[in-house]
């Protein structure tokens, strides 16, 4: 599992084992995506990265947090 998103909103996943891809800008989410590894199934993103992302965030299973 990876998070997604700005790093406020994002850092607390770590506690759960998450891989924690901090992304405070449009640019930062895409090139954090770009970066997952094969063995990551979920992806949860904030709603910025999920915005940045909206035509990738189909390759995998993705949640999108509340804002």
């Amino acid at each position: 599992m990876a998070v997604i998103g700005e790093t406020v909103r994002v850092v607390g996943y770590r506690l759960a084992g998450a891989v924690v891809l901090p992304a405070d800008t449009s640019d930062a989410a895409r090139a954090a995506w770009a970066r997952l590894g094969d063995d990551v199934a979920v992806v949860i993103l904030t709603p910025q990265a999920a915005e940045a992302l909206s035509e990738k965030a189909g390759e995998r299973l993705t949640v999108v947090m509340t804002p």
